[in-house]
C-alpha cells in the first residue's frame, strides 16, 4: 500500500483502517474539511515510528506529525494528515486551522502561545491541496484507494475517456498544422515525402501534415544581385576587389579589370528548389565565363570605350542560355558593368591614350562640321557660277544669231537696190548719231574772235554754253561738231 491509509487527506486512513497508533487501530473524531471527513487518526508515513497512541487535538498541539524519518511521541498533534479535529475551514479550524494558517491560539500562524508559525503543518497542507487537484492522495482516501484507481484532474485523465479526449485534441492540431498561408511575393512548393507535388498561388492553403507533406515557400518577385569582381561592403565585413575574378584577357591579349552586378530573379520555384543545390554560386560562376569569353574575343581599346553596351547585352543572353539548359528555374533581368579599367599599374597611361583619343574624335567632329558648313555653300556659289555663265552665253548667241538676221536681210536689200539701200543706210546712221550729239549755233556775223568749240562733251547735256561774244564761228569746225544750222 503506498505511503499510508488514512481519512480524507492525503496521509489518513479510511474509517476501519489502521490507525495512528502502533497497532493501527480506530482511535479518534471525523475531520470536516475540502477532501471529505475521515477519522482523526495520527498518519503515519514511510519511515515514520508512531507512539503507544495518536490522540485528535483540535488545537494542534505540541505533539504532531512529523515528515518521513521524524519519530512521533506517545501523543499525535491533529493536522490536515493526522488525527483530532481542525474545525470548519478548508484545511482545519478557521481558515487553515486555528487561526488563519494554523490551530490553537497562539497567533496568526498557529502555533503554541506566544510561538511563531507552523511551518511544518503549512508545508503538509500545500502538498496535501496539490496532491488532491492531481489525484487524490495518490492511493489514499475515498477518492484515491488502492483498488477504485486515481482520483480527481488526474485520475479524469487517465481514464479512457480523458485519454480519447487527448487524442482527439492531438489529432485536431496535427490536421491544423496543415495550415499554411503564401505571401504576394511567393510561391508554395508542396512536397510529398521529399518529392515534388504541386505548387500554389499567394493565399491560405492546406497540405497533407507533416511528415507525409512539407512545404517552401521562396520569394520569386525579389530581384537577387550577385557581384563578381568585387565585394560591396557592411556592417561587419569590409568590401573590395576580387582579383581572381575581375582580372580577365583581351582579344588583343591585354590585361582588363572589370567589375560586373548580375540582378536575377527566380521564374520557376520548382526548378530552382530541385535543380540547383547553390543557385546563386551557379549564377556567379556563369557569369564569369561569359563575360571572360566576350571580353576574350573583344579588342581592349573598344571596351574601355564604345562596347560597353554590347559586352553587357551579350554577358546576359549567354548567361540566360546556360541557365536555361541547366534548367536552373532563374532568370537574369539585367547585367551591370561597374567598372572596365585597365591594370591599376598602367592606368595612367592608358588615360593618357584615351584622352588623346578623344580629342582626335573632337577634332574629327569639329573637321566634319566645317566640311559640312563650306562644302554646301562651295556648291552653291558654283552652280551660281554656273548658271550665271550658262546665261550670259545664251544672251550673247542671241544677240549675235539677231545681228547675223539683220546683216542678211540688210544684205538682200542691197544687192536688189544699191543706191537707196545705201541712202537709208546713212540716213538711218546719221539720225542715229545726231540724235545722240548736241546742237550748237554759231553767229557768223561775229569777226575778230576766235570760237572755242568743246570737242568732247558729255552727253546728255542740258544747258546749251553761251557763246564768247564778238567770237565769230568757224564753219569747219561747226561741220566736224556735228551739223550748222
Amino acid at each position: 500500500m503506498p505511503w499510508n491509509s488514512g481519512g480524507s487527506g492525503p496521509w489518513g486512513n479510511p474509517p476501519g483502517s489502521s490507525g495512528g497508533d502502533g497497532d493501527n487501530k480506530p482511535s479518534g473524531k471525523p475531520i470536516p474539511g475540502p477532501w471529505g471527513s475521515g477519522d482523526d487518526r495520527g498518519s503515519r508515513r514511510p519511515g515514520e515510528q508512531s507512539g503507544g497512541q495518536s490522540g485528535g487535538s483540535s488545537d494542534g498541539g505540541p505533539e504532531r506529525d512529523q515528515r518521513p524519518g521524524s519519530q512521533v511521541g506517545s501523543q499525535g498533534g491533529g493536522g490536515q494528515g493526522g488525527g483530532g479535529q481542525g474545525g470548519g475551514g478548508p484545511f482545519g479550524g478557521g481558515p487553515f486551522g486555528g487561526g488563519p494558517f494554523g490551530s490553537g491560539p497562539g497567533g496568526p500562524f498557529g502555533g503554541g502561545p506566544g510561538g511563531g508559525p507552523d511551518l511544518d503543518k503549512l508545508i503538509d497542507q500545500a502538498q496535501a491541496f496539490i496532491r488532491g487537484i492531481l489525484g487524490g492522495g495518490f492511493g489514499g482516501g475515498r477518492g484515491g484507494s488502492p483498488g477504485g484507481g486515481p482520483g480527481g484532474l488526474f485520475g479524469y485523465f487517465v481514464s479512457g475517456r480523458g485519454i480519447g479526449l487527448i487524442l482527439l485534441l492531438l489529432a485536431a492540431l496535427w490536421v491544423g498544422s496543415g495550415f499554411y498561408l503564401v505571401q504576394p511575393d511567393e510561391e508554395g512548393v508542396v512536397m510529398r515525402f521529399g518529392a515534388y507535388s504541386y505548387w500554389t498561388p499567394p493565399g491560405l492553403h492546406w497540405h497533407l501534415p507533416w511528415p507525409i507533406e512539407t512545404v517552401s515557400q521562396p520569394t520569386v518577385t525579389r530581384i537577387n544581385r550577385t557581384e563578381i569582381g568585387f565585394r560591396s561592403g557592411t556592417a561587419l565585413e569590409p568590401g573590395g576587389d576580387v582579383l581572381a575574378e575581375s582580372q580577365m584577357l583581351t582579344g588583343d591579349e591585354n590585361i582588363i579589370d572589370i567589375d560586373l552586378t548580375v540582378f536575377w530573379r527566380i521564374s520557376d520555384a520548382a526548378a530552382f528548389l530541385f535543380n540547383t543545390a547553390n543557385p546563386e554560386g551557379l549564377v556567379r560562376a556563369i557569369a564569369e565565363s561569359s563575360i571572360r569569353e566576350v571580353i576574350g574575343r573583344t579588342p581592349i581599346q573598344p571596351a574601355l570605350t564604345q562596347l560597353r553596351a554590347q559586352i553587357e547585352s551579350d554577358v546576359r543572353k549567354q548567361t540566360q542560355e546556360i541557365l536555361d539548359r541547366y534548367k536552373a528555374g532563374v532568370e537574369i533581368t539585367q547585367v551591370q558593368l561597374q567598372k572596365v579599367d585597365p591594370p591599376a599599374a598602367v592606368i595612367e597611361s592608358f588615360r593618357d591614350v584615351q584622352r588623346a583619343n578623344t580629342d582626335a574624335e573632337r577634332m574629327r567632329n569639329e573637321a566634319e562640321a566645317y566640311r559640312n558648313d563650306i562644302v554646301p555653300r562651295a556648291r552653291g556659289d558654283a552652280a551660281r557660277v554656273v548658271a550665271e555663265g550658262q546665261a550670259a552665253k545664251a544672251a550673247t548667241v542671241a544677240q549675235a544669231t539677231g545681228e547675223t538676221q539683220r546683216f542678211n536681210s540688210v544684205l538682200k536689200a542691197y544687192e536688189t537696190a544699191k543706191d537707196v539701200t545705201l541712202r537709208r543706210m546713212y540716213l538711218d546712221t546719221m539720225k542715229d548719231v545726231l540724235s545722240h550729239s548736241q546742237t550748237l549755233v554759231v553767229d557768223d556775223k561775229l569777226k575778230g574772235l576766235v570760237p572755242f568749240l568743246p570737242l568732247s562733251i558729255p552727253p546728255p547735256l542740258k544747258a546749251t554754253p553761251r557763246a564768247t561774244p564778238g567770237a565769230a564761228p568757224a564753219p569747219a569746225a561747226a561741220a566736224s561738231a556735228g551739223g550748222i544750222q
